[in-house]
């Protein structure tokens, strides 16, 4: 059975997520955390915040063992831009774009 968590519009643009994603994409829950734990960035934490509430999602609605769980999918998609003016010379104004995104975790048990 699959089960699903989303974190909607961090404030860490998808492109440096992506890098942090890569990692633990069809991993063991378990394996998982501990590498995001030992990543020296912190955009890690925001990652694993995602994968322990599909875990406990998985645990507490459809009573699955937690040592069983493998992520399945991990996405991390585009969301809103954050715009920004920055002054320029000359009067001109140059564009700052602060990017978020969306993060999807789909655990699913062994056999499943």
């Amino acid at each position: 059975m699959q089960v699903k968590a989303v974190a909607k519009d961090t404030g860490i643009s998808a492109q440096k997520l992506r890098l942090i994603a890569n990692m633990v994409r069809g991993k063991k829950v378990e394996e998982a955390l501990n590498i995001l734990k030992f990543t020296p960035t912190p955009n890690a934490i925001a990652i694993a915040k995602v994968i322990k509430s599909a875990a406990s999602n998985a645990e507490n609605n459809y009573q699955l063992a937690p040592s069983d769980l493998r992520i399945t999918r991990i996405l991390v998609d585009k969301g809103p831009h954050l715009k920004r003016f920055r002054a320029k010379a000359r009067g001109q104004a140059g564009p700052i774009l602060k990017g978020s995104s969306h993060i999807t975790v789909i655990v699913a048990d062994q056999e499943g």
